[in-house]
């Protein structure tokens, strides 16, 4: 597996431990807990899929300065507290700095949530 060149203090209990880190690709395994649970029968918010699937399109890009631009998504199924997801990352096509990022997150092989995400490789740190 590549190491890790963003998102380095980003907490895996939230938005995902990587699996598998490839040029241009990344791979992240999510366990739902009752801390994203929204109500009594164990919805999963959809902020927690969705920055899953952000932090995969990060690793994607995997550089220091990454930042997310823009995205597309839709939410295929619900997910339940306890149900493992997984984010699919691939990187699309490039533009000069800029990186599009097509990610499916997956339960048990069946699709939930669907994005493509245009993220931008800054020169310096988008807080400098």
């Amino acid at each position: 597996m590549n190491s890790i060149r963003t998102h380095k203090l980003i907490d895996p209990t939230l938005c995902g431990n990587p699996l598998e880190l490839k040029t241009n690709y990344s791979r992240i395994e999510l366990i739902t807990s009752s801390k994203m649970a929204v109500d009594e029968k164990g919805l999963i918010h959809g902020g927690f899929i969705f920055g899953l699937a952000d932090y995969a399109a990060m690793l994607a890009v995997n550089d220091p300065n990454v930042v997310l631009g823009s995205s597309e998504s839709k939410f295929l199924k619900p997910v339940r507290v306890g149900d493992t997801v997984i984010a699919e990352a691939i990187i699309s096509s490039t533009d000069k700095k800029k990186r599009f990022v097509d990610v499916g997150v997956t339960r048990d092989g069946v699709p939930v949530f669907k994005g493509s995400f245009t993220c931008f490789i800054l020169d310096n740190h988008v807080l400098d």
